[in-house]
């Protein structure tokens, strides 16, 4: 009984020690599930500022939204409204240009009317003739007595040698005797032409003009590429052989101008013109090959002197690019021309503007004759400018915009190119278009598309000597390779295309002789024709310079 006692009470306190520990453990969970509410409510909290703050952003969202929506809307008027405001900008300008050309074009040929009516006046007034038989020296003074009298009170000068021909030949006597229309014009020109091709009166300054040096030379059509190599680091645009066939010049978007030399088949690089403002649009070599003149998009027109790398002028006046810049017969003179609708005239030896002339277009390239400005324009007009006179002399219409231009050495053609994919050669004689070169696949690959051409009866290396005080000297032009060509001995005429291919035609026949494909694979800009006739350069806008023999 006693040993049933001890067991229970042994088993009692195992019980004991299992509930004490049992509710040590029950104490613990309630701890810890004390602590889980309060975590769990501790959440359910943040939940809810959670969703507060996405209710409070979903509201701001919203907002934002249809702010949004009425901004774009309002954006969408003011597009709308820029768009007509400019359209009709644009149209009140095309109509104020069109009223502006109307009234120029009525002013001009108001201005003609009243010359020609005046020189039908004149014409109608006698003019009183006696000459002895008397000969002019070779210096333009005559040896023996003359009298010339003339009802329109013009004063007597010395003539120069081309207009002591004219008058040479016996006249009869006229002293009551009433002349034509034609041949009173004919006289008054004469008597102008050789006081103004002096530039001064009797006993003023000579000009400094080129002097030509006939050399022979005989061109050969290129049939292959013989070098190809990449000239500029973006588009070439011009490019220009100096008088001696050797040395040539390209410009292009880089702003810069290099200098080649053609050493054994093989373009050398020589020298790299530096400074320009602008993308180069025209380069030029004087006839005596010592310096480089080049248009550019910096309105402005800079000169270099070969041999010397950094600008040594700066032509400044134009508002807008310069399009063309040539050097003129007279030492110390240049043209340019520009996209502001002005043609100005330079004295080189003081970098200033001597004349400005005011044009009713853009224009696109200019040329340059003894006595005449040629400059072709945007609104498909070829101009003539007396370089002795104010007022425009000549207006040509051609089909298409005018891009480039090129007067024969002999003064009496002209080649034009035109964004109608022709070429025109235009007999100034008789201002009529004489031959129009057109090929299937030939067209002109911008606005600056170059194509020259050159009749060179005395092909020349230049220099400068000053003209006989005496006598009246008519120097052929200086030789003008440009960019795109006519041989030198006025055999063909040579044009780059869009696709990167030449054409070759015949000038007096007109037909095409050839056409050159190779390594262009964009569009030709310029071309250019050796003097000496036995290669051609070519570049264009993929940075490209080629050699063709």
């Amino acid at each position: 009984m006693a040993y049933q006692v001890v067991e229970k009470s042994a088993a009692l306190d195992t019980l004991e020690a299992q509930l004490q520990e049992r509710q040590s453990r029950l104490e613990a969970l309630q701890v810890r599930v004390a602590q889980l509410q309060e975590a769990r409510g501790l959440q359910a909290r943040q939940v809810e500022d959670q969703r507060a703050q996405n209710a409070a952003q979903r509201e701001a969202y919203e907002a934002l939204r249809v702010h949004t929506s009425f901004q774009e809307a309002a954006l969408r008027r003011l597009q709308e409204e820029a768009r007509d405001l400019l359209e009709r900008l644009v149209q009140g300008k095309a109509r104020a240009a069109a009223e502006r050309n109307l009234r120029n074009e009525r002013r001009e040929r108001a201005h003609q009317e009243r010359v020609t009516q005046e020189l039908k006046k004149a014409a109608k007034r006698t003019v009183s003739i006696s000459e002895s038989p008397d000969t002019f020296g070779d210096d333009g003074t005559k040896k023996g007595s003359e009298t010339l009298t003339l009802a329109l009170a013009t004063e007597p000068e010395p003539l120069d040698s081309e207009t002591c021909e004219k008058w040479k030949r016996p006249f009869r006597s006229a002293s009551a005797t009433s002349l034509t229309l034609s041949r009173c014009v004919d006289v008054m020109k004469g008597l102008l032409d050789f006081k103004k091709r002096r530039g001064h009166s009797v006993g003023g300054v000579p000009e400094q003009r080129y002097q030509s040096i006939p050399v022979c030379m005989v061109a050969r059509l290129p049939t292959w590429a013989q070098d190809v190599l990449d000239a500029h680091l973006s588009e070439v645009n011009a490019v220009r052989f100096g008088p001696n066939s050797s040395l040539l010049a390209t410009g292009g978007a880089d702003r810069r101008i290099h200098l080649w030399n053609v050493v054994g088949g093989r373009l050398k690089a020589s020298q790299t013109l530096e400074g320009a403002g602008g993308s180069i649009t025209s380069v030029d070599f004087d006839p005596s090959g010592s310096q480089v003149l080049a248009a550019t998009y910096n309105q402005a027109a800079q000169l270099w002197k070969v041999g010397e790398a950094q600008s040594k002028e700066t032509l400044s006046g134009h508002t807008d690019k310069v399009t063309a810049a040539k050097f003129k017969l007279t030492k110390h003179q240049a043209v340019t021309g520009s996209r502001d609708r002005t043609v100005k005239e330079w004295d080189l030896g003081r970098a200033y503007c001597c004349r400005t002339i005011n044009v009713l277009s853009y224009c696109n390239d200019v040329v340059c004759g003894d006595h005449v400005i040629i400059s072709g324009h945007n609104d498909q007009k070829i101009r003539f400018w007396d370089s002795r006179g104010p007022r425009c002399t000549q207006v040509i219409p051609v089909q298409g915009r005018v891009t480039s231009l090129s007067l024969s050495h002999d003064q009496m053609h002209l080649l034009s190119c035109s964004r109608d994919d022709t070429l025109k050669v235009i007999d100034l004689r008789v201002s009529n278009i004489r031959q129009v070169f057109r090929a299937d696949g030939f067209r002109c690959g911008s606005d600056w598309t170059k194509a020259v051409f050159r009749y060179v009866h005395l092909p020349v290396l230049s220099t400068c000597v000053p003209s006989n005080p005496g006598v009246g000297v008519c120097s052929p032009l200086s030789p003008s390779p440009l960019h795109g060509c006519c041989s030198p001995d006025r055999s063909y005429a040579l044009a780059g295309s869009w696709d990167g291919t030449l054409y070759i035609w015949d000038v007096d026949t007109g037909k095409l002789e050839s056409s050159l494909r190779g390594p262009h694979c964009a569009a030709v800009n310029a071309v250019a024709w050796c003097h000496a006739g036995s290669h051609v350069v070519s570049v264009d806008q993929a940075r490209k310079i080629v050699l063709w023999y």
